[in-house]
């Protein structure tokens, strides 16, 4: 990362980690680290297809802090999960890293019985927000008509916990809500053209 002068983050204790995404830019020489700062370098360099429409830029900064806040609190759970699709070599680094991260030994981040009960519980109640945020939309996307970024975080967070959680584990969250969440990630994956 450093050699494609990428710019690091930090940790919560401050240590720098640098993180994917990253964006090289062939056309302008731009390297652009974090998600939502590649979709606003996409938006203004290629603008072809908006995803911050009407202006909602600031909205929807504010959609992506108030999506990660209600996630956050039950991650530990889909972050066990993630161990068991990496390649051998990556998860030592992986385990390491977040017990460093979590302080916490990698099995104990979310144990089973009542511990993971609460981690489901909290994810449940986190969707159930974001859900009603959507619900008071008038059209198919959280900016009505318009597919935007705040779709995209959405999409992209429903999108990894498909691909990190057991199967049964996915199905639980596909059919919370009568299946609106993975509704919304199929429309998401068709928008975006990942089907």
């Amino acid at each position: 990362m450093k050699e494609i002068r990428a710019a690091p983050n930090k940790r919560f204790d401050g240590s720098i980690l640098y993180t994917l995404p990253v964006l090289s830019d062939p056309n302008t020489g731009a390297v652009i680290t974090d998600s939502l700062q590649i979709a606003e370098y996409l938006e203004k360099t290629y603008p072809e297809k908006p995803i911050f429409p009407n202006q909602t830029k600031a909205l929807i900064h504010v959609y992506d802090a108030a999506y990660f806040s209600q996630i956050r609190p039950s991650c530990v759970f889909p972050i066990m999960r993630v161990k068991d699709i990496l390649n051998e070599r990556s998860v030592d680094y992986f385990v390491t890293t977040r017990q460093k991260t979590y302080n916490r030994e990698f099995s104990q981040l979310s144990m089973e019985g009542p511990e993971r009960e609460q981690h489901w519980a909290t994810l449940e109640e986190g969707y159930s927000t974001i859900k009603s945020w959507y619900d008071k939309s008038d059209g198919k996307w959280l900016v009505g008509d318009l597919f935007s970024y705040a779709d995209i975080v959405t999409g992209s967070w429903l999108l990894w916990m498909k691909k990190v959680l057991h199967r049964d584990e996915w199905e639980r969250i596909a059919s919370w809500h009568d299946g609106k969440l993975a509704t919304l990630l199929a429309d998401v994956e068709r928008e975006c053209k990942l089907v």
